[in-house]
């Protein structure tokens, strides 16, 4: 008896001292839920991040492109002609948005990104079929998004074919009645690596420039010199021009850097104006900083900051056209798209390194930016408070 008496002691020890631990840690626990309820901004994020991304991307991102903007020359005005004509109105693959009347006008929409497709039905082409000569059906498609115009490509042949022998009474008899003669421009190669890095320029220029300046107000906060910073005789927009500029020209070296690498590296061209490249980089970058100095003057803390970042970064990276065709999300989701500053400098971007596009091509996303931009600066100055509550 008197061997294990302290044995019991122990035991009893080690049982409270677990009885104790797993209370504690249960009283810490309830603390956690009660300020994670108390911060309602970080709580809503919580429930509505996953709920919103769910439905927003399962709806909106689909690899199968729909109503590719098409360019139809018609050098002939025969049955034939308004055949195809009408074969490409009555699918979903392709919306005909122009009937142009010269090769001239043709190249320029392709050029300028206003059509992603282009087809031609040379002079002769009717008379050619009926007689047996399998003449070319010419079709040129920006290939700057090979996945874009691969699948609208391969789809195209059969229903031309289809068309022709419903409408017009032509069967293939074994072999096609034409030939197509396809010219994919811009990358007529189609290599990934040409599509790829001028989209991630935008993506990587995005991600660190919200978070610079998403965290400027909020740092300030927590640091405790907001309150000096609010006592010196400066305005609110030249605070927001303060924390912004200097991260223009970081913005700026990075932005260089990738395209330098990418130019060595992948062997990416650059066609363009590199003076025109590299002042809508800076327009960019500058609509970025606004929108992340917008999230800093609306979080109460660095994570709400980051958490906003976050937020704002992934429908900049599924709905901007970098990973998925453009063309291929509803009307609904293509217009949220047009409201991220992503998805105008990937066109951009792209565009003048790959097409050698000009300022004229490039006028509605460059003046798209500058709108962006100037509704973030607006914002952020009428958000950001002269009090520290």
């Amino acid at each position: 008896m008197s061997v294990q008496a302290p044995s019991n002691a122990a035991a009893t020890r080690r049982v409270s001292a677990w009885t104790a631990f797993w209370w504690r840690t249960w009283a810490m626990l309830i603390k956690e839920f009660i300020q994670l309820r108390r911060d309602r901004v970080s709580f809503a994020m919580i429930v509505m991040i996953p709920l919103i991304q769910l439905v927003l991307f399962g709806y909106a991102i689909n690899t199968t492109p729909r109503d590719l903007p098409t360019a139809v020359l018609l050098q002939e005005h025969s049955d034939i002609g308004r055949s195809v004509l009408k074969a490409l109105q009555n699918t979903r693959y392709f919306k005909v948005t122009h009937q142009v009347e010269d090769e001239a006008e043709f190249d320029q929409l392709l050029a300028s990104g206003k059509v992603l497709f282009g087809v031609e039905i040379p002079r002769g082409f009717e008379r050619a079929v009926r007689r047996g000569e399998k003449p070319s059906l010419l079709v040129a498609a920006d290939a700057t998004d090979p996945v874009a115009s691969g699948s609208a490509l391969s789809a195209l042949g059969q229903l031309v074919r289809t068309a022709l022998q419903n409408d017009r009474g032509i069967p293939d008899a074994g072999q096609p009645v034409f030939e197509f003669r396809t010219h994919a421009r811009y990358n007529p190669a189609a290599e990934t690596s040409l599509n790829i890095v001028p989209g991630l320029v935008g993506t990587i220029l995005t991600m660190t420039m919200l978070i610079f300046t998403a965290l400027s107000v909020t740092r300030e906060i927590e640091r405790g010199t907001m309150e000096a910073l609010l006592a010196m005789p400066i305005t609110p927009i030249e605070i927001m021009l303060g924390k912004i500029i200097p991260y223009v020209l970081v913005g700026f070296i990075q932005a260089a850097l990738i395209i330098g690498v990418g130019v060595l590296l992948f062997g990416v061209p650059i066609l363009g104006s590199l003076g025109l490249l590299a002042a809508l980089s800076t327009l960019f970058i500058a609509a970025n900083l606004s929108i992340g100095y917008t999230f800093s003057t609306i979080a109460q803390n660095q994570l709400q900051a980051m958490q906003m970042s976050l937020m704002f970064f992934l429908p900049n990276i599924l709905l901007s056209g970098f990973m998925f065709p453009f063309a291929g999300m509803p009307v609904w989701a293509q217009w949220i798209g047009e409201a991220l500053p992503l998805t105008h400098y990937i066109r951009i971007v792209r565009a003048i390194m790959l097409k050698g596009s000009t300022l004229e091509n490039l006028q509605y996303d460059a003046i798209a930016l500058f709108v962006l931009m100037l509704v973030a600066m607006t914002v952020a100055v009428t958000r950001f408070r002269r009090t520290l509550d």
